[in-house]
């Protein structure tokens, strides 16, 4: 294998250690959803400096940025559940 960026290391150790559970036919998708949490990390900041005191273009691209960030989240959630 090549060498990975340290992104996507971080992206294939939280696959692996959490595929690395019980052997039945779901348990890839907590791994699925661990390896989308750390690729929603990396993307989209959790965190945000207050949106009121950027221009209206501004808040516009940090609301997308978290609406995208929560979408994504909520595609783990359900694959964890």
């Amino acid at each position: 294998m090549t060498e990975l960026s340290p992104q996507a290391q971080e992206v294939f150790w939280a696959f692996n250690r959490a595929a690395s559970g019980k052997p039945d036919d779901w348990h890839y998708l907590p791994a699925i959803a661990a390896a989308l949490r750390t690729v929603t990390d990396q993307v989209v900041p959790k965190e945000w400096p207050t949106i009121e005191d950027y221009n209206e273009y501004e808040q516009g691209v940090a609301a997308a940025h978290i609406k995208y960030r929560n979408q994504i989240l909520a595609i783990a959630d359900e694959l964890e559940a």
